[in-house]
């Protein structure tokens, strides 16, 4: 299985907390993106690992790196050169408990299987490339045509159970999550995090 972590985002609510992208936040003295990475092969050792960013400094001991070839809107955050049969899609600034993890590589996808909270979706694991690819660029054309305000992963979802994009809301082939990630997009949301922590 091959999973794309993507770390391609420019961080605008972020601002640089801390001098350092959220990418790179250490929890236990390790990064997000070297934390997915050692749970993805622990979970399944013939993972392949690609960290999609622009950034040399994402470099990742078991991952490799690639530059995107488009990146205009967050949905292209699905990095379309790349999207294929049997492949996993994950966000590199989320937080994912070991339990996560290993829900997202051992549950099969009969065509596409999305993680999440009622809130984020985390990953989405593709066995039907092409199917995502319509899902994908059907909400990418909305947006584009201002038919639609977002055109996010939800808003993949949302197409491929045939619901109205403009309702978050959760149907089918959708794994619930509840306090196993945590999606760190703004310094509060890291602050929540290590408060959550230290009181456990």
């Amino acid at each position: 299985m091959r999973y794309i972590v993507m770390a391609d985002g420019k961080g605008s609510r972020w601002e640089n907390y801390s001098g350092v992208s959220k990418h790179l936040v250490e929890i236990n003295g390790e990064t997000l993106l070297a934390r997915i990475t050692n749970l993805l092969r622990k979970y399944d050792k013939n993972a392949e690992v690609i960290i999609t960013a622009h950034k040399k400094e994402y470099e990742t001991e078991g991952a490799v790196l690639y530059a995107p070839l488009h990146n205009e809107f967050e949905i292209d955050r699905f990095t379309r050169e790349l999207i294929d049969d049997n492949i996993c899609f994950l966000y590199g600034d989320t937080y994912y408990s070991e339990e996560a993890i290993k829900t997202i590589v051992e549950t099969e996808a009969d065509d596409l299987l999305f993680f999440g909270a009622d809130k984020s979706i985390v990953a989405v694991k593709i066995k039907d490339g092409d199917l995502f690819r319509k899902h994908f660029e059907r909400v990418r054309k909305l947006f584009v045509e201002g038919k639609i305000k977002q055109c996010i992963g939800w808003q993949v979802y949302l197409s491929f159970q045939n619901l109205d994009l403009e309702k978050k809301q959760i149907a089918d082939k959708f794994i619930l999550f509840n306090d196993s990630t945590c999606n760190f997009n703004s310094p509060d949301d890291i602050q929540r995090f290590f408060k959550t922590e230290e009181s456990v």
